[in-house]
């Protein structure tokens, strides 16, 4: 299965596939060729979903035929160019910079790491290319693709290996 994400409207997105149209958030700087680490920049491309992650206090277990795992309060993901463990996920305490996955919002609630500069990792190249929960408002992400969660929970419901996720400018 594909899913496709393309800009929709001044400053949001859709994410069509499997027969349905969902409304999705991108990053502020819109879908194209990521330059830098923190750019706002959602890559343009087609990339596969690699895993989900859910909080299990707050979700129970998304069906998914993704491999799933719940995250917990220590867990992060490492966006330090500078660090051997760029592009990682990490525990907390840890030396380099980091965006902790357990989040006092819900935008973490549910997330499907999506493989991005993954294979090889190239050091400040971007990092933590997520699908994740939008906010309210739609607002725009750092990079990743948001949606409701009721929409994210059916798309991951449908997701699994050997998909691709579409990131057209």
């Amino acid at each position: 299965m594909e899913i496709v994400v393309r800009p929709h409207g001044p400053r949001g997105a859709v994410l069509e596939g499997a027969g349905t149209t969902r409304r999705a958030a991108i990053g502020a700087g819109g879908i194209g060729a990521k330059h830098a680490e923190g750019d706002g920049i959602t890559p343009a491309g087609r990339f596969a979903p690699r895993r989900a992650l859910y909080r299990a206090d707050r979700l129970v277990l998304p069906k998914t035929r993704l491999p799933i795992a719940a995250v917990a309060p220590d867990d992060a993901w490492c966006d330090d160019p500078s660090d051997p463990a760029y592009n990682h996920p990490v525990k907390l305490p840890h030396r380099g910079t980091c965006e902790r996955l357990w989040r006092e919002d819900h935008l973490y609630d549910l997330v499907v790491i999506i493989g991005f500069n993954d294979a090889p990792v190239i050091a400040g190249a971007g990092s933590a290319i997520f699908l994740h929960v939008a906010r309210p408002d739609y607002g725009p992400t750092r990079g990743c693709i948001a949606l409701a969660l009721t929409d994210l929970l059916d798309v991951v419901a449908l997701l699994q290996r050997g998909d691709t996720i579409s990131l057209k400018p």
